[in-house]
C-alpha cells in the first residue's frame, strides 16, 4: 500500500494543479496586501517537514523570517501571545490533533491570518482557519505518509508561488506531474544494498534539502526499524562527527543550489573518515551513488527527490523483513495536546 500510494503522487499532484485555482490566487492577493510582523508554522511529524520547506521558501523567496510555534505555549501553556499582523500556516493530512487545531483557531480569533493546507477539507482544521486548501491526496490508506507529504510540498510551492506572484515557479509546479513520474523510475537500489543490514544511518541535508532529510530519517524509523538522525551539513562536523567510524551509514541529499557544493565536499570528507556514504545528487556530479531527479527550478527539486526516497524506503522496508503498512505501535491518525 505504501509503494503503491506513494506511486500516485503524480496522479494527486496532477488533480490538485487543476483544481482550486482561482482560491490561490485570491489567498497570493491578500497576501500580498497584507503586512505581516511574525509568520508561523504549526504542524507536527511529516508535515512539520513540510512545513519546514515552505518555510524555507517563503524566508528565500519573499524573505519574511518564519519560525515554528511548540504548540504547547497555546494548547497546554495558555501563554497571551500577540496574534496581531501574524500569519499562521498548518499543515495536516488529517487535520484532526487539537494540537494543531487549537493555535490555529486562536489565531484567527485573535485576527491573524491563517491558513491550513489540509487533505481532510471537513476536518477540525480545516474548518478553524480562515483559509482552507485541499491538498487532493485522496484518502491515504497507509500509515506512512507519502502522497499527502508530497502534496502538501506541492500545496505550499503554489501558495509561495501566488504570493511572490512567480509566473518561472508556476511554471515550473505545472511541470511537476511529468517529473514526479520520472522519479519514480529512477534506481536506488544500491542504497537498498547498503542499508538493508544496516542498525543506523544519518540523513544529511542543507538549506531546501533539510526538509528531506527530515522527513526520510523519520521515515527509516517508522517503516524499517532503522535508528535514523537528520542533520545539516552544516552541523555534522560538531558533536554528530563523533559517531562515524568505519561502514557507518550516510544518505546525503545534495540537490542543485548554493548548498550543495559543501554538501559534496563533506560527502568525499566522509568517504576519508571510513564512512559509507550514500551520495544522492543530480546526474551531472560523477561521484553520485544515487541519480536525484530534478525539477523545472531548483526550488523544486526536493518534491521529487522525496518521491524516489520513497519508492526505495518502501522496497527496503520489505528487504529487512518488515511491513511498511504496518509499523510497530504506530496508527494512521495521532492526537496529541
Amino acid at each position: 500500500m505504501m509503494l503503491k500510494e506513494a506511486v500516485s503522487a503524480a496522479e494527486c499532484v496532477a488533480l490538485q494543479l487543476a483544481s482550486d485555482t482561482e482560491r490561490y490566487a485570491e489567498l497570493g492577493r491578500k497576501l500580498r496586501s497584507t503586512s505581516f510582523s511574525t509568520a508561523l508554522t504549526i504542524a507536527r511529524g511529516s508535515s512539520d517537514h513540510a512545513c519546514n520547506y515552505v518555510a524555507y521558501l517563503i524566508m528565500a523567496r519573499l524573505g519574511r523570517v518564519v519560525a515554528s510555534l511548540p504548540m504547547s505555549l497555546v494548547t497546554l501553556n495558555k501563554s497571551p501571545l500577540v496574534t496581531r499582523d501574524t500569519l499562521a500556516i498548518s499543515i495536516s493530512q488529517s487535520g484532526q490533533s487539537p494540537d494543531v487545531v487549537e493555535p490555529i483557531r486562536y489565531f484567527r480569533d485573535g485576527g491573524a491570518t491563517t491558513v491550513a493546507l489540509v487533505n481532510d477539507i471537513d476536518s477540525p482544521l480545516a474548518h478553524a482557519a480562515e483559509w482552507a486548501m485541499p491538498l487532493r491526496a485522496g484518502k491515504e490508506q497507509s500509515v506512512a505518509a507519502t502522497k499527502s507529504f508530497i502534496t502538501s510540498l506541492v500545496a505550499g510551492a503554489r501558495m509561495v508561488a501566488q504570493w511572490q506572484n512567480d509566473p518561472e515557479l508556476q511554471a515550473g509546479l505545472e511541470a511537476l506531474p511529468e517529473a514526479l513520474l520520472e522519479a519514480t523510475r529512477v534506481d536506488w537500489s544500491p542504497a537498498i544494498d547498503v542499508l538493508a543490514p544496516a542498525r543506523n544511518i544519518m540523513v544529511v541535508g542543507r538549506g531546501i534539502s533539510f526538509p528531506v532529510a527530515l522527513e526520510s530519517a523519520l521515515k527509516f524509523k517508522e517503516t524499517s526499524a532503522l535508528q535514523a538522525e537528520a542533520f545539516s551539513g552544516a552541523e555534522i562536523k560538531h558533536g554528530p562527527m563523533a559517531l562515524i567510524e568505519d561502514g557507518y551509514p550516510l544518505l546525503i541529499f545534495a540537490t542543485r543550489g548554493p548548498t550543495q557544493a559543501g554538501l559534496l565536499q563533506l560527502a568525499t570528507e566522509m568517504r576519508g573518515r571510513g564512512a559509507k556514504v550514500l551520495l544522492a545528487a543530480p546526474a551531472d556530479v560523477a561521484e553520485r551513488d544515487l541519480t536525484l531527479p530534478v525539477a523545472a527550478t531548483p526550488d523544486l527539486d526536493p518534491i521529487v527527490a522525496i518521491q524516489s526516497f520513497y519508492v526505495m524506503a518502501a522496497k527496503l522496508s520489505a528487504a529487512r523483513g518488515m511491513d511498511p503498512d504496518a509499523p510497530r505501535h504506530l496508527s494512521k491518525v495521532t492526537k496529541t495536546n
